[in-house]
């Protein structure tokens, strides 16, 4: 199933958390921190301007993405996590 966000919405997955640290602890599922990186997976039209005006996305499909760690919705899609956030909660685009 594809997910098509309505406006300035995006559709995120999350990226894998950590399993262990740098010193090679492992650890539990209760200790890790959900992650705050995605890839972007679909975006919607854009941000609708007061005059009827559409300002397209400064992010696109495949964009590695940061976001605040309390950002979006999450929705379960055929089994898998996903984020449907605003365009604003995004902090910044990784290369």
């Amino acid at each position: 199933m594809r997910i098509e966000p309505l406006g300035d919405k995006v559709v995120i997955r999350r990226m894998e958390s950590v399993e262990k640290t740098p010193g090679g602890i492992v650890l539990p599922d209760s200790a890790r921190d959900k992650p705050i990186q995605g890839r972007v997976l679909s975006v919607g039209d854009g941000r609708m301007l007061p005059n009827g005006e559409r300002v397209p996305h400064q992010v696109s499909e495949g964009d590695r993405v940061v976001f605040s760690s309390y950002a979006g919705a999450e929705v379960i899609v055929d089994n898998e996590e996903v984020l449907i956030m605003s365009e604003g909660d995004i902090l910044a685009v990784l290369d």
